[in-house]
């Protein structure tokens, strides 16, 4: 298999950091957008001076109208495009202040002596309504001062007798047009040092009123106020502020140390042992010290499982390629020698073989020529016996006809649920259940019993025979590769082991069961 490709990937602990970093960081990017609520809130308080000027240029112009016959005089004619439609009985001013769209001018400039003082009828007015905004004024926050058509205050806590008429805002409203405007202020304390994340820390809301009457400006209602402010109250609230940021960074750190101990140390420990078991260590096989999570637990059991298969069957293929050999080995020198000794008798060497050791030779060489033949037909055997199941499904009752026609001159009786489908194949069940055969007639046995029980999940199968006993020393070695005591009988040792093998690859197993008389062992077939 190609090697993957040799390009930069993250760690899973830079991984970590950086959706750690992210989530601190978070609470200061969602700063920036209370920018949009600082619009929100302007907006709001440009909406409540509209209704508060409004209430009071209704009252401003039912003074002035009630004044018209004593020769009070008005202000300019208001434009026709400026006025509302007549027949139109609703005409809502919106506000439409941006922090973003308009343009933020310059602190108010100062009032400026009026040119001629107002007339004492607005001056009469001025003093009706004074009370009034001096009590809104304390509910509201709000500055308000009223205008006669000439610009001069009227009326207002501050700068009565000057005039405004200079000022943008105000010229439009002298001209029938309302007009609102954002302007930079002289705070009364320090800007919080957070002030740099709002430009609504730092504005005024200015709102210019026309009063109209008879088409014409009677006066402007000129308010102002400052907006509310998120960061303000953050700023007062700084305290909490902090400890809301100590909670952030706590938690921060928190959630790293649980991803560090549920994930990192034991994916890391994990690859740890992965290359100490790369380098043969055992020791590498225990449990890992901390899981973490359920799934990194089967993970691992999983994973050191398979390793430990692996280890085995690597041990397991070493020791066979070494009974291997030898068994192997001892044949061929045999077969070796007999050869060289025939080809020097034939060669007419003085130390020539007689023909009766002659056949004798030709006789051990075809001898160990069919004890390598067997051994490379349960060798095919054990290959076969180890491959995986490919949904296999067959029933006993035929396996045991064809296990009686394989060894004719025994007897071979069977009981029980010969019916039930097992998941093997016929082949491979014939197969374990022939060696069992073959080992019982290679000690003498003349009869053959075998009785299935059906076990729900397995369908049990016990094989007994009336041969010669295994002896207690032996019976803990019998499934072993090339353990055999019927060597010069032609036994090749491997019978048992592949019946074993059978057995293990479909889910089932094999073990001998003590008994008085001959051998009996118990087969655990998976149910199909």
């Amino acid at each position: 298999m190609s090697a993957a490709p040799d390009k930069w990937r993250p760690s899973l602990g830079l991984v970590i950091f950086a959706v750690l970093t992210t989530v601190a960081v978070l609470p200061l990017v969602g700063l920036f957008f209370f920018r949009l609520y600082d619009n929100q809130l302007i907006r709001q308080t440009q909406a409540e001076l509209i209704a508060q000027s409004r209430v009071l240029a209704t009252i401003y112009a039912q003074e002035v109208a009630a004044r018209l016959d004593s020769g009070l005089t008005l202000g300019a004619e208001v434009p026709p495009g400026v006025l509302p439609d007549p027949g139109d009985q609703v005409t809502p001013i919106r506000p439409a202040l941006d922090l973003t769209a308009n343009d933020l001018l310059r602190r108010r400039p100062d009032a400026q002596p009026a040119p001629k003082p107002a007339q004492p009828a607005y001056v009469e007015i001025g003093a009706r309504l004074t009370p009034i905004i001096r009590e809104t004024q304390k509910v509201t926050l709000a500055g308000f001062r009223i205008l006669d058509p000439q610009g001069v205050v009227i009326a207002g806590r501050y700068e009565v007798g000057q005039s405004l008429a200079h000022i943008e805002e105000v010229a439009d409203a002298l001209h029938g047009q309302y007009r609102a405007t954002l302007r930079n202020r002289v705070p009364d304390r320090p800007p919080p040092p957070i002030y740099s994340f709002s430009r609504g820390l730092g504005v005024h809301v200015f709102s210019a009123m026309p009063v109209i009457v008879n088409n014409r400006v009677a006066g402007v209602i000129y308010t102002t106020r400052t907006p509310s402010n998120i960061f303000d109250h953050l700023y007062q609230e700084r305290g909490k502020f902090v400890l809301a940021g100590l909670a952030v960074i706590l938690g921060t750190i928190a959630i790293g140390l649980v991803f560090s101990r549920t994930i990192t140390l034991p994916m890391r420990e994990l690859i740890d042992r992965a290359a100490r078991i790369g380098r043969g260590d055992r020791e590498a096989f225990r449990p890992l010290r901390h899981y973490g999570t359920r799934e990194f637990a089967q993970l691992s059991h999983s994973f050191l499982g398979m390793a430990e298969q692996l280890a085995r069957r690597s041990d397991y293929i070493a020791t066979f390629s070494a009974h291997l050999t030898h068994e192997l080995k001892s044949p061929l020198t045999s077969i070796k020698g007999a050869a060289e000794l025939l080809q020097d008798s034939f060669q007419g060497k003085p130390e020539g073989l007689t023909p009766v050791e002659q056949k004798t030779f030709i006789a051990n060489i075809l001898s160990d020529t069919q004890r390598l033949e067997a051994m490379a037909q349960r060798l095919r055997e054990l290959a076969r016996a180890e491959s995986l199941p490919q949904n296999e499904r067959t029933e006993l009752a035929p396996v045991v006809a064809d296990l009686r026609s394989r060894f004719p001159a025994s007897s071979i009786e069977a009981s029980g649920r010969l019916d039930r489908a097992i998941g093997m194949s016929g082949e491979k069940a014939l197969i374990v259940l022939s060696h069992l055969a073959d080992n019982a007639m290679r000690h003498k046995a003349r009869t053959i019993r075998l009785e299935a029980v059906d076990e729900r999940t397995t369908l049990l199968v016990t094989v007994s025979n009336d041969g010669e006993p295994i002896s207690a020393p032996n019976r803990d070695r019998i499934f072993d590769a090339f353990f055999t005591t019927r060597r010069d009988q032609g036994g090749t040792g491997m019978g048992l082991a592949i019946a074993r093998a059978v057995m293990a690859s479909h889910g089932g197993s094999i073990r001998l069961k003590p008994t008085d008389e001959g051998a009996a062992f118990e087969l655990q077939f998976p149910i199909a």
